[in-house]
Parts: C-alpha cells; sequence; structure tokens
C-alpha cells in the first residue's frame, strides 16, 4: 500500500472524533503557546508602563494585517493540496502549496519595504497616539522585518495540517513561541532593552519557527516545496484566492475593526487601549484554546467532502461546535470570576484596571457564541463554499463589529467600547445557525446524483444536436 493509499484510509476510515482530536490537538497546542506568548509581550512589556503595553494593542493590529494575507495562501493553497491528495495526485499538490509559499514569500517582502518606509504613518493609522508612537515605531521595526518569514510559516503550517501532519506544523509553532517567551524574560525582563527588545524577540522566534517548519515540511511532507513548481497559470492563483478569500476577509477585517477600536478609544487616554490590548489578548487565549480543535476539523471536512463521504463531514462540524462550546465555557467562566486579578497581572494601574475588569467579563459572554459561528465558517472554506464562507467572515470582524463600534461609542462613551466586540459575537453566533442546519439536512448524496444525471443528459443531448446539425439525425 502506497503512502497516498495509507493517507486515504485515514482520512476516510478513522472515528471522526478521534481524527479530529488527533489533528485538532497539536495544532491547539501551537495556537495555546502562541497565545501565551502573546500574553508575555503583554506582560513583560506591561511593567514598562500604560504607553508601551498599548503598543502591543497597537501591533496586534499589524499582525492581523500579515496573518490576513499568510492565511487566505495557506488555507486557499491548503484546501487544493487536501484535494489533489485525495485524488492521489502529489504533482499538483506541490504545485499549489509551492505557487502559494513563493508568493507569500514576496508580498511579505513588499509588506516589509513599504511598512518601514512609512513607518510612522502606518503606526498612526493603525491606531497610535503621539506618547505612543515611540513605542509602537520600536516595535512595528521588528514585527515588519520579520513580515517575510511570518507569511511563510502560516502558510507551511496550514498546508502541514491539510496534508494531516499537524503534529509538526505543532513543532514549528510551539519553538518559536518557546523561544519568544524566553526572549521577552531576557531582553526586556533582564537587559532591560523594552519595547524594542520585545519586538526583536518575536523577529528571531518567528525566523527560527520559518526554518523549523521549511525543514519539516520538506522531509515529512507528501507534497514539497520548489520554485519549478511555481505555476503560470493564472486559475492555479484564482483558486487559492477564491478559497482564501474568507480568510483574508475574516483576518483583514479583524484589522481593520481593530484600527477603528484604537483610533476610538484614542480620546479615553492610553490606559483605555492598554486595558484593552489586556483584553483582546485574553480573548485570543480563549480562542485559541476552545477553537484550535477546528482547525483539526478543516482538513477532515475537506479530504472527506472531496471522498463523499458526507456523513462523516456532518458529524465532524457537530463533534467540533460542541467540543468549542465546552472548552470556550470553562475559560469564559474563569475569565468572568476572576477578571480583576487577571488585569492586575498585566497592569497595576488603577485606570487600567478600571477600564479592563467591566470590559473582560463583557468578552467572556461574547466568546460563548463563538462555536455557533466559527466552526461552520471554517465547513464552508473546507468544502471550498467561498461565497458563504467569505458572508460569514465578513459578520464578526466587520458587517456587525464596525456598525456597531460607529454607533455604540457616540451614545455609550467608554461602553461602547467594551460592548461592541461581545455584542458583534453574539449576532454573528445567531446568524450562523441557520447555515448550520441548512449543511446538516442536505441530502448530500441525493443532490450529488441529481447533478451527475444532469450533466451526463446533457452531453448526451448536445451529442444529439451535434450530430443533427452534421446531418446525421440517426446518431
Amino acid at each position: 500500500m502506497t503512502a497516498a493509499d495509507r493517507y486515504y484510509d485515514k482520512m476516510t476510515k478513522t472515528p471522526v472524533s478521534k481524527l479530529i482530536l488527533t489533528l485538532g490537538l497539536p495544532t491547539t497546542v501551537s495556537m495555546l503557546i502562541t497565545g501565551i506568548y502573546n500574553l508575555a509581550d503583554t506582560y513583560f512589556v506591561g511593567a514598562l508602563g500604560e504607553s508601551p503595553q498599548a503598543a502591543t494593542g497597537i501591533l496586534f493590529t499589524l499582525q492581523s494585517i500579515i496573518q490576513a494575507i499568510a492565511f487566505m495562501l495557506g488555507h486557499g493553497s491548503g484546501g487544493f493540496v487536501s484535494k489533489a491528495l485525495a485524488d492521489k495526485d502529489t504533482d499538483e499538490a506541490t504545485t499549489y502549496v509551492s505557487s502559494a509559499f513563493f508568493v507569500g514569500g514576496a508580498a511579505g517582502t513588499l509588506l516589509t519595504v513599504l511598512g518601514l518606509i512609512f513607518l510612522e504613518p502606518f503606526m498612526l493609522l493603525l491606531g497610535s497616539t503621539k506618547t505612543i508612537l515611540p513605542y509602537a515605531c520600536d516595535y512595528g521595526f521588528w514585527v515588519l522585518a520579520s513580515c517575510p518569514f511570518m507569511v511563510c510559516s502560516l502558510v507551511l503550517n496550514n498546508n502541514l495540517r491539510y496534508e494531516g501532519k499537524a503534529f509538526y506544523a505543532m513543532i514549528g509553532l510551539t519553538t518559536g513561541g518557546v523561544l519568544n517567551i524566553f526572549g521577552d524574560w531576557l531582553l526586556v525582563g533582564k537587559l532591560g532593552l523594552g519595547v524594542w527588545g520585545a519586538g526583536l524577540s518575536t523577529a528571531v522566534s518567528q525566523s527560527v519557527s520559518f526554518v523549523i517548519l521549511l525543514v519539516l515540511y520538506l522531509k515529512m511532507a507528501q507534497s514539497t516545496i520548489s520554485i519549478r513548481a511555481v505555476s503560470r497559470k493564472i486559475a492555479v492563483y484564482w483558486g487559492i484566492v477564491k478559497v482564501g478569500f474568507p480568510s483574508l476577509i475574516r483576518q483583514g477585517l479583524t484589522s481593520i475593526s481593530s484600527g477603528l477600536l484604537n483610533n476610538l478609544t484614542k480620546p479615553f487616554g492610553d490606559a483605555a487601549i492598554a486595558a484593552m490590548s489586556v483584553v483582546n489578548r485574553f480573548s485570543m487565549l480563549v480562542m485559541c484554546v476552545g477553537l484550535g480543535i477546528g482547525q483539526g476539523f478543516q482538513p477532515v471536512a475537506s479530504f472527506n467532502y472531496q471522498a463523499r463521504e458526507y456523513k462523516r463531514v456532518k458529524q465532524g462540524l457537530i463533534f467540533t461546535m460542541v467540543f468549542g462550546f465546552c472548552a470556550v465555557a470553562v475559560l469564559s467562566i474563569f475569565g468572568f470570576l476572576l477578571a480583576e486579578p487577571i488585569v492586575l497581572l498585566f497592569q497595576k494601574s488603577d485606570e487600567v484596571v478600571k477600564v479592563g475588569v467591566p470590559a473582560l467579563r463583557f468578552a467572556t459572554v461574547g466568546l460563548l457564541f463563538l462555536p455557533l459561528s466559527v466552526p461552520v465558517n471554517m465547513l464552508y472554506q473546507s468544502i471550498r463554499r467561498a461565497g458563504v464562507a467569505s458572508f460569514l467572515s465578513i459578520l464578526r470582524s466587520g458587517a456587525v463589529l464596525i456598525p456597531t463600534l460607529l454607533i455604540a461609542v457616540p451614545l455609550f462613551d467608554l461602553t461602547g467600547i467594551q460592548i461592541a466586540q461581545p455584542f458583534s459575537d453574539c449576532i454573528t453566533g445567531l446568524i450562523s445557525i441557520p447555515f448550520t442546519i441548512y449543511f446538516l439536512r442536505q441530502d448530500h448524496e441525493r443532490i450529488n446524483a441529481a447533478k451527475a444525471a444532469s450533466s451526463s443528459e446533457e452531453r448526451r443531448s448536445r451529442y444529439v444536436v451535434r450530430n443533427v446539425q452534421r446531418g446525421n439525425p440517426g446518431h
């Protein structure tokens, strides 16, 4: 039995819950480490004061922009890699991952150059105040310098997951994450290099993570990375962009709404921006733990849908939603009850605590609705239903959140800042329910059989018409 045959059997015959956990737990661990090192940045930089800590919130927006590019290319190519492997075509898989990898490197380099040229205006656009600006520039310089490595790392990470090699993806990300935590402790805590040191630590850890992921991909994946395999066909890039577009929307709108949030928070001072930075970092940690398992669901959904194992896709969706809700509920209760100690851990300022505690409690309520929206969004993207996936992606960070911010802040001042994201999470979760029910109730076997019959009949009709036109009605 070939490696392709063994992989096919693994993806289509292993019990769905076991398969999702096998693929999802390594990703959850790597996401958790990423969330922890983001919190480590917030913790060590927070000891320097409100303005330095607020700079980490500004750079969260920049990182969302980088992730938007990387996730579009990673998820877009990964969907086709999974499809190609289901068809046992490793050459096509290599074409898609290589094309995404080198385009990602070029896009990251372009963002680095433009970002460094216009560093100060860029930081101000992302919501920095004059007092935050020096710290944001120190941190932003290193984040931008490492941008090509960050993009390519995420492309490799996502394609490893779609190949069923989530464990190796975890090794690359967790090594970088642990290194970043150590770097923060050394450069910020011991050597006193401040925000500049935190940025340097991030750049070094991202570069090391990239090297590890590249080596693991070349050694462990069925497909490979090769400059010769980069496609010259527009259709390949259009396919990657189309399938990855929901990820671009989701992360892109996250960066836009985060920048808008920072700018609307400016009138309330650096303490308010610092407080919301702490809340956002904790919320991201909860999402990593609670919904990281959904990253294991994506390759399962994509592969089994291509293999026409529709029942397994539906079972996987239900399992992911239930598991995600249980995990998020536990962490949300913890965050709600211990909101004040959590905020105090990162910033002792009375003003930061005053803003951060109620904001964190609101956030934990909104997080409970994410298992209703995120898994079904992942589903539609994984089965290449880009239109539906794009619509669902727009909701949380765009169509609901941005109007909420623009309406709530003028009406409720600082409270509007605190409730905007939780309100958006609630509305997005409720809107997503009909899309889940619709998919679960669909008879995919009958629909595909009808499509196949229709396609066959259409081909037969065209054949008859052509022969009649040629004067051969007897055919």
